[in-house]
């Protein structure tokens, strides 16, 4: 369906030069994106491996988090397959939902729990001298 362009505002830009412009933001930023995971990769390799490097203004530093996660098979092994149907379409806190409702034994679903550890990179700024 072909709308015609009008203009938005009577001096300013009309709906297609916005939505150009849109479009062109869009994939400048999903390019920039790209490139900074693939950069992120490859500093926190370095960081892992013992390796400093900041600038005048920033330090990079890793931050490590935990997550809670269930091991889909074990947890179906556990509690079956209409168990795992329904907290696998959603997450950790479903199942918890249902082990807190008596649906699920809380017990056996601890002791299935799994804890991940997630490396960030974060960019610390440094402190004028």
């Amino acid at each position: 369906m072909d709308t015609p362009s009008a203009p938005l505002t009577p001096d300013g830009p009309d709906l297609q030069d916005l939505f150009d412009r849109y479009a062109t933001l869009r994939d400048t930023i999903q390019g920039l994106e790209a490139e900074r995971e693939e950069l992120g990769a490859v500093i926190k390799a370095a960081l892992l491996d013992g390796q400093r490097v900041e600038t005048d203004i920033y330090r990079a530093t890793l931050k490590r988090s935990r997550r809670l996660e269930y091991p889909v098979a074990r947890f179906r092994e556990v509690f079956g397959d209409a168990a795992t149907l329904e907290v696998a379409s959603i997450d950790k806190r479903k199942a918890e939902a249902l082990a807190r409702a008596g649906d699920l034994d809380g017990e056996r679903l601890q002791g299935l729990a799994e804890v991940k550890e997630v490396v960030s990179l974060v960019l610390e700024q440094k402190t004028a001298p």
